[in-house]
């Protein structure tokens, strides 16, 4: 394999930074010249329950695509991209071609890419100014429109849904290999998983949370005798849910069907992502509402764990009531922002090395 120029190598190392479900980066990169490119892209539906139809990866494949067309922007490259009509739905290929143009300027979004990450712990519960409303607004253009949820009541009303939708997801057997594989543990930094210090627990939940977490048996018996569920809960739903600027969620204008159109609501929602980190804002997304209430819709069966559907059908219709009459299926986006500190503790990424497909 030649040597890929420099200037490939840097766009990559930016577009690996782009979000994805537990950092499980589902993509890899082939460079054909050096003004062509291949995303080998996949999706988690054959092991994550939280992505049976594949549309959560989809969404992370556009944020990957986005932050590839920014990092193009800074070497005067226009980032043409079309996903292969042959690829399969669980396997996408996009084909990305850079054309040098010289009116291109960098993106005014660049600098935020690397800086963007996940805040899982209490924000302030300073509201979000009209400027700042309208910058996170803008960043998703005509097509998506962004609703918001603030004030104590609000505020509250969603913490209590994340709460009850985590003892859903904490007591699912089809979760516990998820959040087993997906977290590193005595880590503040993790290139391929989640380190255990940014889940928001403080450090006594997190040590007996890996000793429960060592077998489906401990969380079994913790959650049904001890309430195991309840504290991770507290912490990671409950109390951040509340302290928190606002939740909100944002819309597509007509409700997405195709993988296309959900790569296209990813590539708007990585706009808002990097807008807020623009202005200082944390942001922790809420996207298991958004799953469940689709799963129902469309009555996937998504776990063998008794009453699991009747349970998410009731937390569809709390969910339902909490968007105010929006219709859901036009909801591509959930979560809670605010102001404070920037994570100490975050995801990183495989280097472009291991990402390059052989």
């Amino acid at each position: 394999m030649p040597p890929i120029p420099q200037y490939i190598s840097d766009i990559l190392d930016l577009a690996r930074w782009a979000p994805s479900g537990d950092n499980t980066q589902p993509w890899r990169f082939e460079v054909i010249d050096d003004h062509h490119l291949v995303v080998h892209a996949y999706d988690t539906r054959d092991h994550c329950v939280y992505d049976l139809d594949g549309h959560p990866s989809q969404i992370a494949h556009g944020a990957l695509l986005e932050t590839l067309a920014i990092g193009a922007s800074a070497y005067g490259f226009q980032a043409a991209i079309k996903r292969r009509s042959d690829s399969t739905e669980t396997h996408p290929v996009y084909l990305v071609d850079l054309i040098p143009d010289s009116t291109v300027t960098p993106d005014v979004l660049l600098p935020q890419v690397k800086q963007r990450s996940v805040q899982r712990r209490p924000m302030r519960t300073t509201p979000l100014t009209p400027s700042q409303k309208q910058a996170l607004q803008t960043a998703v253009g005509p097509l998506y429109t962004v609703c918001w949820f603030e004030g104590g009541t609000q505020r509250w009303r969603w913490a209590k849904l994340m709460f009850s939708n985590a003892r859903l997801r904490l007591t699912l057997p089809e979760a516990y290999p998820v959040h087993r594989d997906i977290i590193e543990w005595n880590a503040r930094f993790s290139e391929n998983k989640v380190p255990d210090q940014a889940l928001g627990l403080d450090a006594m939940t997190l040590k007996l949370m890996r000793w429960i977490m060592a077998s489906w048996q401990r969380v079994e018996f913790f959650n049904t005798y001890l309430a195991g569920h309840l504290t991770p809960r507290v912490e990671m739903e409950l109390l951040p849910g509340f302290f928190c600027a606002a939740h909100f969620a944002i819309f597509a204008t007509k409700a997405p069907g195709t993988i296309d159109d959900y790569v296209a609501a990813g590539r708007a929602v990585q706009r808002f992502w990097l807008t807020a980190a623009s202005l200082n804002l944390q942001l922790q997304p809420e996207m298991t509402p958004l799953i469940f209430s689709r799963y129902v819709r469309e009555g996937r069966a998504f776990s063998e764990l008794h009453g699991a559907m009747d349970t998410a059908v009731r937390l569809n219709d709390r969910f339902t009531q909490l968007l105010r009459n929006k219709a859901g299926d036009r909801a591509v986006f959930l979560g809670r922002i605010g102001s404070g500190r920037q994570a100490v503790s975050r995801s990183l990424r495989l280097p472009v090395g291991q990402l390059l497909s052989q």
